[in-house]
């Protein structure tokens, strides 16, 4: 019986070795470039801008890949892409952490905030959600006439009877209703989707500056440097003493560079602040494609602090609503 040579079968496991080792370096390099645009904030065009929405999910890949590199023995493959992975993982574990200071005293506000999906939002629920966590300022964005219509007749002017309403077709409209008298400002210059802003005169407390937040969204062509444009167009924190909330539908994650700026500059995530910043808020109601995101915010500048937030969904809309517990400090 003729048995055949050993040595036949190395060619074929050295072309397997091969494939796998391309294989596996492709998919590196292609992680590598997918998680240096969060990291060096590269966001040109609108398809970068997604993929760096989805930084959550190339931390995860990444410890993936890195872990099969360790697997097939590729060590230099394993370190390069497990060190990347760190680096995304240590921006994005602290969002679900929450902050250890201690709760502030002080006068509460609590805020909602919704996007109304082109004035689709079920009326009856927004006001329900109003009703039942005793929302003083409410932030809506996609505001229609036809919604403010249904709101009204859900009740919602009686329970916030002062207004800014910017309402407008499709997704152009956006306005804030409150507990407490407002007065309209201009924080922001104009922009393509309207982004009012008003002080809150909030009894027992200095009054606050509040601002409905939704630049518009980097989905078709050219509108990437619109989006860049808008978002660096929401006021900074204040550095009189003024009280400062941003909130509403950013079409960003804390891992776009503009927003980050924001953060650096002085505002607080009350999601990520209170362990909630990875709680996806778009798509809502269920929704896995595109991957779920958190684009929604509510930031507060100095002399707010944050005591809770929790998410909602809301029928009739892609996303979920926002609430955040504020106390006005000092």
């Amino acid at each position: 019986m003729l048995v055949e040579p050993e040595h036949d079968s190395l060619p074929r496991r050295e072309h397997r070795g091969a494939a796998v080792s391309a294989v596996l370096s492709t998919a590196a390099v292609g992680f590598l470039a997918w998680a240096a645009l969060p990291l060096f904030g590269l966001e040109s065009n609108r398809y970068a801008i997604a993929l760096v929405a989805l930084t959550q999910y190339a931390a995860v890949a990444g410890i993936s890949l890195a872990l099969l590199a360790l697997l097939l023995r590729r060590w230099l493959t394993a370190l390069v892409v497990g060190l990347v992975s760190a680096a995304l993982a240590y921006s994005v574990v602290p969002r679900a952490i929450p902050d250890s200071a201690r709760a502030a005293e002080g006068v509460p506000l609590r805020v909602l905030s919704l996007n109304a999906y082109v004035g689709q939002a079920d009326a009856a629920q927004v006001v329900d959600l109003v009703r039942r966590n005793q929302v003083d300022v409410l932030s809506l964005q996609e505001l229609t006439p036809q919604l403010v219509a249904a709101l009204d007749a859900a009740g919602l002017a009686g329970l916030l009877p002062y207004r800014v309403f910017h309402a407008g077709p499709k997704a152009d409209g956006s306005g804030i209703a409150s507990r407490y008298p407002l007065r309209e400002l201009s924080l922001v210059p104009p922009t393509t989707l309207a982004q009012p802003s008003a002080l809150v005169d909030v009894p027992g407390a200095r009054d606050v500056e509040f601002v409905a937040v939704h630049p518009l969204y980097p989905m078709g062509r050219g509108t990437a440097d619109v989006w860049d444009r808008e978002l660096a167009a929401l006021p900074q924190p204040s550095l009189d003493g003024r009280r400062r909330v941003l909130a509403g539908d950013f079409n960003a994650t804390l891992d776009h560079a503009r927003l980050r700026e924001l953060l650096d500059r002085g505002y607080t995530d009350a999601g990520a602040s209170t362990g909630g910043g990875l709680s996806p808020t778009w798509p809502g109601q269920g929704a896995w494609f595109p991957p779920p995101v958190t684009i929604d915010h509510v930031l507060v500048g100095g002399g707010v602090s944050v005591n809770a937030y929790r998410v909602f969904d809301v029928a009739g809309t892609d996303h979920r609503a926002i609430f955040a517990h504020l106390t006005l400090t000092g």
